[in-house]
């Protein structure tokens, strides 16, 4: 499952606008985006995992990646983050 590691992780980022700042700021360990959302909101995102050399995952919905991060709403991008 895709989302396992993202539940177990002990920090992470979830939306984004903290998942982007999280890349720029070299936090970012893995990155998953939803299929289902806008472009104009995730291809910055999977841009800046490309040019920071940060692993990009796509999962199936918005709403399924919001459970993963344990919110009753659906989100367009979270990532894995260590500092």
């Amino acid at each position: 499952m895709a989302y396992k590691r993202l539940m177990s992780a002990k920090k992470r980022t979830v939306g984004s606008k903290e998942t982007l700042k999280a890349i720029e700021r070299g936090q970012a360990k893995v990155v998953y985006v939803a299929q289902g959302a806008d472009r104009h909101v995730v291809d910055p995102i999977i841009q800046a995992c490309v040019a920071k050399g940060v692993t990009v995952i796509e999962v199936d919905s918005m709403l399924a990646l919001g459970k993963a991060c344990r919110i009753e709403v659906g989100c367009a991008s979270a990532a894995i983050v260590e500092e």
